[in-house]
């Protein structure tokens, strides 16, 4: 007789998210699910169910925005390293958007700004003293500046934020696929993200 599979309820799935996102490992989530909710899970589970969800795409619901703050690193993703860009709103610390690339250059960093500027319109924007950023901004017709000391303080905490988080991601990321397009990694980014940005609005 075939034992009936015993399925996790979306509640408890997306409560083990978050415990996750906040900085546990798979293996504390599943301890922690275990004696806080009675519910025992493997941490395999936990780390399949983290693979299997797909959030659409950072919020597009337009914001009230006074400017943009712009910054790129370097992440390491299985034996390699790609850069990570992130644009955020400097009062509530909200990510706005971010993408991924294996290099870095004007035309990537035109490409996503001008993904950024479609959603939430035009506004000014403040770099590190990259090159490419203000080239990208005059073509956008976009207001540049540098960072202020406050400005580079808040991204610089975002992004070591982030930074700290993907080190104790599980082997950074680990892929066998030849040629790999990295959805794996922009979709746990987004994921990410998501629970970022609920926990900046709700502090």
């Amino acid at each position: 007789m075939i034992g009936k599979r015993n399925r996790t309820s979306s509640l408890y799935m997306e409560s083990s998210l978050y415990l996750y996102f906040l900085g546990l490992s798979t293996r504390c989530v599943a301890k922690a699910m275990f004696y806080l909710l009675k519910v025992k899970r493997s941490h395999v589970a936990i780390w399949k169910w983290i693979q299997k969800c797909h959030p659409r795409k950072i919020s597009s619901k337009r914001k009230k925005i006074e400017e943009y703050i712009v910054d790129e690193t370097l992440i390491k993703v299985g034996a390699g390293y790609i850069w990570l860009w992130i644009v955020i709103e400097p009062k509530n610390k909200e990510i706005l958007a971010l993408t991924i690339s294996k290099e870095r250059n004007m035309l990537i960093a035109e490409r996503f700004l001008s993904g950024v500027v479609k959603i939430h319109g035009m506004h000014p924007l403040s770099t590190d003293g990259g090159t490419w950023y203000p080239m990208a901004c005059r073509f956008l017709g976009l207001e540049h500046h540098i960072h202020s000391p406050l400005e580079k303080s808040i991204i610089e905490r975002t992004m070591q934020y982030i930074k700290d988080r993907t080190e104790s991601f599980d082997d950074y990321f680990p892929c066998r696929k030849e040629n790999c397009k990295l959805k794996h990694v922009l979709n746990w980014m987004n994921l990410f993200v998501n629970y970022h940005n609920k926990e900046v609005i709700c502090a």
